[in-house]
């Protein structure tokens, strides 16, 4: 089998649409697969952030089981923090209630999208399974890509055993030759009034179908399906042991360690964690000298082995003289956010002998869940005293320590 295989590039402007199928029941795994917990949000979710952050769609479709209330679908689609973004900033999110069958779930996701195409120009819609949160970026821009050249596009993979067709008497009724053959993946891409065609022609026939390349290929009246090498890795959750097996491809998670120390003056603002804190006292820096701040950017830097704080923002540097350390913190995460990392938890230590921390920590963790744009419950900060020794103990200085954990689908 001869596949495409394209580098991620950048493609011309197109409405884009995409459509996450989550209406099965999940009965080879025991319980709702696309809503399971991951540590950065749910498996329908981590699907969402391959494709928004990959590229700008107009609209999302969620198609979601039709026993069940749409509601557990937005609560595992709107947990994370870059999802509810994009549709603060203009992503329409739909949910469309699934059929008996994954073409009568697709057939109503396309059907939702209806209302939000428009026929004077190129609609594109990707069609991925729910449950491969897996997906890269790299195949998402190469099935948009190609798609547009060819009108439809699907990644595929050789298969790695020896296929047979089996007759009904058990027997080997015909030797394929693998190397003709593919193992179809999604994200698949079509021209979207293309696939609303094929599929108004599909549910008139007397065949059920279980591939929309299929649907395509058969009633679309165009270019047949152009296939792409696809990833081992976008692998669809189907059995327990996809999600629990601990085989290090498909989520990467890394620990990151910051640590601060600011010497405390007068006539500076004490500020921690981006917080100003009424005190004689504050840190002496050459930014505003936030420790707290300082140590989360360094542990982040850490994990996704970027940089440290220094790197980036050097105290040599005049242009980061008093600067915000939240807007520090900001740009650095915006740049660990770009190599795929997703925050799971920070913790953090400070070492501050007055004035006392805690009537300031609910405030203090929301506004570094607000600078990262993540959940409050994803921070902590604990305070410690100097029990009156050494260097905080005497209000000569603080200290702050942070330890962050990120995670990573595996093939980003």
């Amino acid at each position: 089998m001869t596949m495409t295989n394209l580098m991620t590039t950048t493609t011309s402007k197109q409405r884009l649409f995409l459509i996450l199928l989550a209406a099965g029941s999940s009965r080879r795994f025991g319980e709702k697969k696309e809503y399971l917990k991951t540590p950065s949000g749910t498996v329908l979710s981590n699907a969402a952030v391959a494709f928004l952050s990959a590229h700008d769609f107009a609209a999302v479709s969620v198609s979601y089981p039709q026993n069940e209330s749409k509601e557990n679908a937005e609560n595992a689609l709107f947990c994370e923090k870059i999802v509810e973004n994009a549709r603060q900033n203009g992503t329409i999110f739909v949910f469309a209630k699934g059929g008996n069958t994954r073409q009568e779930s697709t057939k109503n996701a396309l059907s939702a999208l209806l209302p939000f195409a428009q026929k004077d120009e190129q609609c594109l819609v990707l069609i991925h399974d729910g449950a491969r949160p897996f997906v890269s970026k790299e195949t998402i821009t190469n099935a948009i890509k190609i798609a547009l050249e060819n009108g439809s596009a699907a990644p595929a993979i050789p298969p790695v055993d020896t296929q047979k067709k089996i007759g009904e008497d058990g027997r080997i009724k015909e030797h394929l030759v693998r190397a003709t053959l593919a193992a179809v993946q999604t994200p698949q891409c079509f021209d979207f009034w293309g696939i609303v065609f094929a599929h108004e022609k599909a549910s008139k026939a007397q065949k059920e179908f279980t591939d929309d390349t299929e649907i395509w290929d058969t009633f679309s009246g165009k270019n047949r399906t152009k296939i792409f090498e696809g990833d081992e890795k976008n692998k669809k959750i189907t059995y327990r042991s996809d999600f629990f097996k601990n085989d290090g491809g498909n989520m990467l998670i890394r620990t990151g360690l910051g640590y601060d120390k600011h010497a405390l003056i007068p006539n500076r603002p004490l500020m921690i964690g981006g917080i100003k804190i009424e005190s004689d006292l504050g840190e002496d820096g050459h930014s505003d000298g936030d420790a707290l701040l300082h140590a989360i950017t360094d542990a982040l830097l850490g994990a996704s082995s970027l940089g440290d704080i220094g790197s980036f923002f050097p105290s040599e540097d005049k242009k980061w003289k008093d600067a915000d350390s939240s807007a520090l913190l900001q740009t650095v995460w915006e740049v660990v956010q770009s190599h795929g990392w997703r925050i799971s938890n920070i913790d953090c230590v400070i070492a501050l002998e007055s004035p006392k921390f805690l009537p300031h920590r609910e405030a203090v963790r929301e506004k570094i869940a607000q600078t990262l744009r993540c959940k409050k419950e994803q921070i902590f900060v604990k305070a410690k005293t100097g029990e009156k020794m050494g260097d905080v103990g005497q209000r000569r200085a603080i200290e702050a320590w942070a330890s962050c954990l990120l995670t990573k689908n595996g093939n980003e």
